[in-house]
């Protein structure tokens, strides 16, 4: 296990070098939500951070951020894959096709979880019920999401013949070790990335804002490949478990 959590870091650091352009996508767009944070003087103290947090143009480059974010589920997916460069940022039919259909999924699922009426509202709940509804169901959501890692890592190889339901079939017995994998590749950056924002708002002087954000658009970058690695890594664990090629 711990082999392939150290194999998803290598792979994310070798991003850097190996598909540059690439990599640089979500840090550019994270530098670019920074920029309008830093006009609204989001950085200045805690106070200011907390008025300007729904500012809606901060808002619109979050959501371009998450969607940033979903970009590498297709070439660090097949990067971890096929083990270099050649096939990862290839359009390959149907790959490609499929894995659009995820991402376009995704969008939607993320444009709601921003933008959208409150869940609470939509079943028409009221007091605790309806503030609860959204933070239950965005649970619910995300242990469904641990059982689809394998139709997301199988289309994202172009195999069809994995869907959501065999999916299900996939990654059974296997939700506490795809956990851990989530934990292990995702939360130690996610800590440095809000450690950073932190020390620009509350810490440092204006100066040492440009830099320690700079830093942390870096981060994002490794956490946008660590992100689908886990997924990767967890997806072909549950496989092999089931003799299952997840590649076709």
């Amino acid at each position: 296990m711990w082999q392939d959590i150290k194999l998803v870091y290598q792979t994310a650091w070798r991003c850097i070098w190996l598909l540059p352009l690439l990599f640089l996508i979500s840090p550019v767009v994270e530098m670019a939500q920074h920029v309008v944070e830093i006009r609204t003087g989001m950085y200045d103290s805690l106070a200011a951070a907390k008025a300007v947090a729904d500012d809606p143009l901060r808002m619109t480059f979050g959501f371009a951020k998450v969607i940033a974010l979903a970009l590498p589920t297709y070439w660090f997916i097949r990067l971890m894959a096929f083990g270099g460069p050649e096939r990862a940022a290839r359009f390959e039919w149907p790959a490609i096709g499929l894995w659009l259909v995820l991402f376009a999924l995704s969008v939607v699922q993320q444009g709601y979880s921003l933008f959208g009426i409150p869940v609470g509202q939509v079943l028409g709940l009221t007091g605790k019920t309806a503030i609860w509804a959204g933070p239950v169901l965005a649970i619910v959501w995300s242990i469904i999401g641990i059982y689809l890692m394998a139709w997301v890592v199988a289309w994202t190889l172009g195999n069809r013949a994995i869907g959501p339901v065999r999916s299900f079939s996939v990654m059974a017995g296997s939700f506490w070790r795809t956990l851990g994998y989530s934990v292990a590749c995702i939360l130690p950056l996610m800590a440095v990335h809000y450690a950073l924002g932190y020390l620009a708002i509350a810490l440092t002087p204006a100066w040492l804002d440009w830099p320690v954000l700079i830093l942390d658009a870096l981060v994002v970058g490794l956490l946008a490949c660590t992100m689908a690695g886990s997924s990767y890594i967890a997806a072909r664990s549950a496989a092999a478990r089931k003799n299952v090629d997840l590649a076709g």
